[in-house]
């Protein structure tokens, strides 16, 4: 099981300072929504430039407009490009044959996706699916991720998955035994007073070692 390590509201140089301190123990970097809005692609460029070696997730949330957006962010860098799982199937579709030509990889976040939508969606096998509780439904309704039926159905279904949402200890040694592909961890690292012990905690509870492949 992966750690990727979600970097949102923080300028470029603060989220390069940050990853330094933690990158011996994560795996994957995800250039969040919100540095993509507010730097744009710059910002996967430059995390890329300062961390060659670790995958590159832009979490662009693409919904349209898919060639464009996608071509960007693996022309910037990406190893890994976000699309929404409510999108049009034309946009899906098109991040898929985009990823392929770029020899790259997409992910389906499942953000707001019923499940009878999730199951339709598995016919991307060669994506990796996210599923996300959102920030707002953190900060406003409390809300975390946890156990549920959409991730019995990912995990059975073969498909590679990720975990996104709130994450901190608690929930780890219940992931493991589901074993997503990777868990996305946030705040539970960026805000801690100390990130890179925070880090070495979730490596230690996880176990295993950081490394780059996507596969």
């Amino acid at each position: 099981m992966k750690i990727q390590l979600a970097l949102d509201r923080l300028t470029i140089s603060d989220a390069i300072r940050l990853t330094e301190q933690v990158r011996d123990y994560v795996d994957w970097i995800e250039v969040g929504t919100s540095l993509i809005k507010e730097f744009g692609v710059a910002s996967i460029k430059a995390m890329k430039e300062a961390f060659p070696e670790k995958v590159i997730v832009a979490d662009c949330k693409t919904i349209d407009n898919a060639k464009y957006e996608f071509e960007m962010c693996y022309e910037a860098g990406a190893d890994i490009a976000t699309v929404m799982g409510v999108s049009p199937a034309a946009t899906l579709q098109t991040c898929e044959a985009t990823a392929k030509k770029y020899e790259k990889q997409m992910m389906i976040d499942l953000l707001n996706v019923s499940e009878e939508r999730k199951k339709s969606l598995l016919i991307y096998q060669n994506a990796i699916f996210c599923d996300h509780v959102s920030k707002d439904e953190q900060e406003i309704q409390g809300l975390k991720n946890e156990s549920n039926g959409s991730q019995s159905t990912l995990k059975s279904s073969g498909v590679r998955w990720t975990v996104a949402g709130g994450i901190t200890f608690d929930p780890i040694e219940r992931l493991k035994k589901l074993n997503p592909t990777a868990v996305i961890i946030g705040s539970a690292i960026t805000k801690a007073d100390q990130p890179s012990a925070a880090a070495a905690r979730f490596r230690e509870l996880i176990g295993g070692t950081p490394y780059g492949n996507v596969r």
